[in-house]
């Protein structure tokens, strides 16, 4: 049975997105077509379709015998978490021929590390990629020769823009494959250590890239709790990929295992008799589940727009209020860096997902009435831990541990490590903006100090250098939003305020960006909604006015006479340096078009 909040809060969703969730099915339904697609492509279509195939899967395409499926790629070699995707395509193809079936390469999405632009000119285009990535998936998928897809992509944007892409094409099948976290290396607090000394000027650079190296050291996802893994923990929990696959490492048989069996199974939902196309899977039940995860696992901010953006793909209209009425009961129950100093293979021994997802709906925190890859199975078989068969060949799934691994990483819903979850929405004069709770102590959850204002985060890091920042205030960062500059992340300057932060003064950070996944230790307003350059209340905010940050009781107010924040005029700034170089002149219009973080912060709707 669900919890009485999490079948109104899903209620709600489902009557306000009545009218946009039916016109996105009643799409599903004319892109639908019985039949193979090649059988309503004329001859000249086809030839160009399967020109370069092999003779076998040039019959196969052609005589409709089987399905064909796309692969939308996000590879390059740079990428750490992507770089074992330069090996699919082929065992696709070879296992999609085993089952007898065809893959085809449809084609290749950007796929940028925010870990590589962070605090330069190129994070500027980083939020938006996740729409031309959305785009370039339906570019890929526009052929129109395909029954299904698999979708390869890990990291920050790239799994949200694919999820929408897809969404675009909901009449077809879909299956994402991940890739797997690189092995652990040096220790999630040990990193952050050394960031701190390098920021306090007492290690040099040279240290400090030999711990950067120790923790980011071979291929696979980065191994703390950040976008990237908290995507993957959506799109298991949503039902996207195979149960228990999202956190085995690169390189292992079972993770070839579980690639093989990724594509037997959606071969498998091709078929009539099965059909189980992504519109069918992403429900408004597949979304609040979703954020249920999210909420107990504290995962990504990112998510606060990503998953608004994703679910408007599907027709479906979620909010912030949505998120925050279920962060109310839902359970904090992992302790992942940055909420705790275990990485995502410590969370993965300990349970992992299947631990998560049993618990979470033998509290009634999940819906079970759902479509997965698995076709109508609901997500009990999401409880269920994968292996390798006696002969290697296979994956066979056994039910999950009763008991948590270790305590100090994820714990039962009846014993969680806070009756909240992860996330929490602050309202106030300044506007609407969400803040990660679950990396806080207690003390950090309330603040009260003066701001001083911020036009950069290079400005900060000038200033704290200068000597000028060794007292309480809350730093208020603007023009950041997405109409402003694309909504870079700011995490640049986590390891700054947190040697503030460690020296005894309280501080905390009021911004229109966004921080990193991997962000929490400083209290952080972030996502401010309206923006600056919207005539958010955040324009005027000066030197000086006291800024109230509760995260216990939702409320973020500048203590400022509501006449006089009237009176103030809106600073004037120059964003003409943001406007060119690192490819900033080509996104120019999105910027303009560029909805508000509570809308997703997005072109496309």
């Amino acid at each position: 049975m669900v919890q009485s909040k999490v079948q109104a809060v899903t209620q709600r969703i489902i009557e306000r997105s009545e009218e946009t969730r039916g016109e996105y099915l009643a799409q599903v339904e004319r892109a639908h077509i019985k039949g193979r697609a090649s059988s309503h492509l004329s001859c000249g279509n086809l030839a160009h379709a399967i020109a370069a195939s092999s003779e076998r899967d040039k019959d196969l395409i052609a005589s409709g015998r089987g399905p064909n499926l796309a692969i939308v790629t996000a590879y390059n070699d740079m990428l750490s978490a992507h770089q074992p995707y330069g090996t699919y395509p082929d065992l696709i193809k070879k296992a999609a021929t085993s089952n007898g079936a065809s893959a085809q390469v449809a084609g290749g999405v950007p796929a940028m590390c925010d870990g590589v632009t962070q605090g330069r000119a190129g994070m500027e285009l980083s939020l938006f990629s996740r729409d031309v990535i959305a785009m370039a998936t339906a570019i890929a998928l526009s052929h129109d020769v395909f029954e299904g897809a698999f979708y390869l992509g890990i990291c920050d944007k790239i799994v949200p823009g694919l999820v929408i892409g897809a969404l675009s094409f909901g009449h077809l099948p879909a299956m994402f494959v991940p890739a797997g976290p690189m092995p652990t290396g040096l220790s999630n607090a040990e990193k952050a250590r050394v960031r701190q000394l390098y920021a306090e000027g007492k290690v040099g650079r040279k240290e400090l890239l030999e711990a950067e190296s120790a923790s980011y050291h071979s291929p696979g996802t980065c191994t703390f709790y950040g976008t990237a893994n908290s995507n993957q923990m959506l799109v298991e929990i949503m039902g996207l990929q195979l149960p228990g696959s999202s956190f085995v490492n690169p390189g292992t048989e079972l993770r070839q295992a579980l690639n093989e069996a990724a594509v037997k199974q959606l071969v498998q939902v091709t078929e009539p008799s099965q059909h189980t196309p992504i519109a069918k899977i992403l429900t408004e039940k597949a979304f609040v589940n979703g954020i249920v995860g999210l909420l107990a696992t504290g995962g990504s901010t990112n998510h606060t727009l990503h998953l608004i953006a994703m679910a408007r793909a599907a027709g479906i209209q979620i909010t912030w209020q949505d998120m925050a009425e279920l962060s109310e009961v839902v359970p904090l129950m992992c302790h992942v860096y940055p909420n705790g100093t275990a990485d995502i293979n410590h969370f993965a021994a300990a349970g992992g997902m299947q631990f998560l997802i049993r618990e979470l709906l033998d509290g009634g925190l999940l819906h079970d009435d759902v479509h997965t890859v698995l076709g109508e199975s609901g997500l009990k078989p999401y409880c269920h831990d994968p292996f390798l068969s006696e002969d290697k060949q296979s994956v066979v799934w056994r039910p999950t541990v009763e008991e948590t691994g270790d305590a100090t990483i994820l714990r039962p819903v009846s014993d969680p490590f806070s009756g909240h979850g992860g996330l929490q929405l602050l309202d106030g004069n300044l506007g609407r903006s969400v803040i990660k709770v679950s990396a806080l102590k207690s003390d950090q959850l309330y603040i009260k100090a003066p701001a001083i204002v911020f036009e950069s985060q290079d400005e900060l890091l000038e200033r704290f250098k200068a000597g000028e920042l060794e007292k309480d205030f809350v730093a208020v960062v603007r023009f950041q939003g997405p109409q402003a500059i694309g909504m870079p992340e700011l995490h640049k300057l986590t390891p700054t305020l947190g040697v503030l932060q460690d020296r005894g003064f309280k501080v905390a950070l009021v911004t229109d960006g966004r921080m990193s996944g991997a962000s929490g230790k400083v209290p952080a307003a972030i996502h401010m909604s309206p923006e600056a350059v919207e005539g958010g209340t955040i324009a005027k905010v000066q030197d000086g006015d006291v800024i109230e940050l509760d995260a216990n009781a939702g409320k973020l107010v500048v203590h400022v006479d509501d006449a006089e924040l009237e009176a103030r005029p809106a600073p004037e700034v120059d964003l003409s340096a943001h406007s060119n170089g690192m490819g900033r002149e080509l996104f120019k219009n999105m910027r303009a078009l560029a909805t508000g973080a509570e809308s997703g912060a997005s072109i496309l709707y």
